[in-house]
């Protein structure tokens, strides 16, 4: 069924130029998984390697969540659905964000091939725009802030990009209080659901 879904999302003609430089959807996701990591797009070193977050912002992604490398690229424990499954392209200040309308025909289709997601993470401010704040009445600084409001069910989390260094910088709590409620978090999770 999962393998259906795959090859649907790549004839679809909105992939098609995505398809024609050879490049292939890029989600990891299993029925037993007990977390989701809903990120942006795939940087383009992800893209062409065939491996989710496989650049220094998954480096600091995996070191946030206190887990292992293996148990991250597990795709039975942790799944991994970006809100656009392929690379988007280079922009001014970094990738562009992912297409608008790619969620909104996939994410639905693929949530059905993980029942037994626990616990959400939304990194960055589309992933949470789309599934907690759909009025937009928040930032990414005051939503990540308020990260206990969207528990048990998500944890909205800054994107772990090397480039954010200085909201990293003007904002010293996030690691001093959200990483270590998020490592907790997950160990809980883990731990419960082995």
């Amino acid at each position: 069924m999962l393998d259906k879904l795959r090859l649907e999302i790549e004839r679809h003609p909105s992939n098609a130029d995505l398809h024609g430089l050879g490049y292939k959807p890029l989600f990891s996701v299993s029925s037993t998984a007990k977390i989701v990591i809903i990120g942006q797009a795939p940087g383009k070193k992800a893209q062409e390697s065939g491996k989710v977050w496989n650049d220094a912002s998954g480096e600091r992604l995996i070191r946030w969540l206190g887990i292992s490398e293996e148990t991250f690229r597990d795709s039975t424990i942790i799944s991994h659905m970006p809100m656009d499954f392929y690379y988007p392209g280079k922009g001014i200040s970094g990738d562009l964000p992912p297409r608008k309308d790619f969620a909104q025909l996939w994410h639905a289709k693929v949530l059905q091939h993980m029942p037994s997601i626990e616990l959400t993470i939304l990194i960055g401010q589309y992933a949470q725009k789309y599934y907690v704040d759909n009025d937009k009445r928040y930032n990414l600084t005051d939503m990540v802030r308020s990260y206990r409001d969207y528990l048990p069910e998500y944890f909205p989390l800054v994107h772990p990009s090397p480039l954010n260094f200085r909201w990293m910088n003007k904002n010293t709590w996030f690691e001093k209080e959200v990483i270590p409620a998020l490592q907790s978090r997950i160990k809980q999770t883990l731990l419960t659901n082995p």
